[in-house]
């Protein structure tokens, strides 16, 4: 094909073009990136220079870890931050457990009642329960006030469930033939053919699922009792709602500023969970078109 005839997306880009796709980048990762590094920045900074500032500062001139000292010495924000790593350890793995095991079933042709149970599950996506009837049930089964009320109400995502369902199908039928000939059941089948193959599926299903568990707040706030919250709700509380947000005296006599605590318990919130995600990207596009192409 000549270079007259090419068409417009093969043409090599002009300068311009060039310069204007450069600018465009730059403007989305400063958007992306500026807003974080004012939360890190304000959490670092003295009392006096967020007064200052209005707020918030963009570089602080003398950075302080005050703040964290202050908010992680043994409070509310200590007990919360082992509550919800708990929580998300137990949880993750439940919830794994679960819907491995459901798919896995579900994923097998001539299950007694798998497709009604499909069925029954997709119901569930389509019309999930309301709130009232949700307390109930956690009420009625005595977890009200117990960390079980943030798990066992949530232990299977259906969108996990078609995916690693759709997974579990993309296998080729020849393994589990191979494996049956070689007198395997079917719990020596799933960890010994099914469980190997599905790494990258596994591991983009359990991060979304300690992200969904790191990150809950709503549950919390109608199952618990304050001394039991996890982190997301009390930095809902310190953040969103402004309860206990009053100046906060330090060891060493001076004030911190209510924005300096926020940013700080914001971070705490957020980091952890961030350095997850560079480990499993790379399983991200396989381990999720995979399944969601197969379903």
């Amino acid at each position: 094909m000549s270079a007259q005839t090419r068409p417009a997306w093969m043409e090599k880009p002009r300068p311009l073009t060039q310069a204007a796709k450069a600018l465009a980048l730059v403007a989305v990762v400063l958007l992306v990136c500026v807003p974080f590094l004012v939360i890190l920045s304000t959490s670092l900074a003295s009392p006096e220079e967020v007064v200052d500032n209005g707020g918030w500062v963009l570089w602080p001139t003398e950075p302080t870890i005050q703040a964290y000292r202050d908010i992680l010495d043994g409070g509310i924000v200590t007990h919360a931050l082992g509550v919800s790593a708990g929580v998300t350890v137990v949880g993750t793995l439940f919830s794994l457990f679960s819907t491995v095991t459901l798919a896995y079933a579900l994923s097998r042709p001539g299950v007694f009642g798998g497709r009604p149970v499909l069925l029954l599950v997709l119901f569930t996506f389509l019309f999930p329960p309301g709130m009232i009837p949700s307390f109930l049930l956690v009420k009625e089964l005595g977890l009200l006030d117990s960390y079980g009320s943030l798990i066992f109400p949530v232990l299977i995502n259906v969108f996990n469930l078609v995916v690693l369902r759709g997974f579990f199908q993309s296998i080729p039928d020849e393994l589990y033939e191979a494996a049956r000939l070689d007198g395997a059941g079917d719990w020596r089948v799933l960890w010994s053919v099914v469980l190997p193959l599905s790494k990258a599926a596994l591991a983009v299903v359990g991060l979304f699922y300690a992200v969904a568990y790191w990150n809950s707040w709503f549950y919390a706030s109608l199952y618990l009792e304050s001394d039991h919250w996890p982190l997301q709700q009390v930095l809902r509380t310190y953040v969103v709602a402004g309860s206990g947000l009053t100046d906060t005296a330090t060891s060493e006599g001076t004030v911190n500023a209510p924005q300096t605590v926020q940013m700080a318990v914001l971070v705490i919130a957020t980091v952890p969970i961030l350095l997850i995600y560079p480990f499993l990207q790379k399983y991200f596009t396989k381990g999720v078109l995979t399944g969601a192409i197969k379903s």
